[in-house]
């Protein structure tokens, strides 16, 4: 999360008058789903105290980090570098955010009806 804010003021304080605006609207899409999927970790993180250690929640929460990396990063590159090949790359982030948010609910949801711990 830290890291997420810190790319997003570099972003907006020292690439303005360097990357075009359509780049730089690219990186400030990879700045927000970065924060979001940020906080979906810590969310998978909370959900696992509350519920219970689940497998589901546990690959929830590194898939989010997969996608990071993978759509967040993708897009930080090609908005810097003009990299068009990378936009290639950026779906595969998605689909782990998606499965990311899928497992999160199976967990949840499977952890509900076991009972949580309080």
């Amino acid at each position: 999360m830290a890291l997420s804010v810190g790319i997003g003021a570099f972003g907006a304080h020292m690439l303005e008058d360097v990357i075009s605006s359509d780049a730089l609207t690219v990186y400030e899409t990879g700045v927000q789903y970065h924060m979001i999927h940020g906080l979906a970790v810590i969310l998978a993180g909370i959900c696992g105290g509350w519920l219970g250690e689940s497998k589901k929640l546990r690959l929830a929460g590194l898939l989010f980090i997969a996608g990071v990396i993978i759509f967040s990063g993708s897009l930080y590159v090609l908005a810097l570098s003009g990299e068009k090949w990378l936009g290639a790359i950026t779906p595969i982030g998605g689909v782990s955010f998606i499965a990311g948010w899928l497992l999160l609910a199976a967990g949840a949801l499977e952890g509900a009806r076991k009972g949580s711990r309080y």
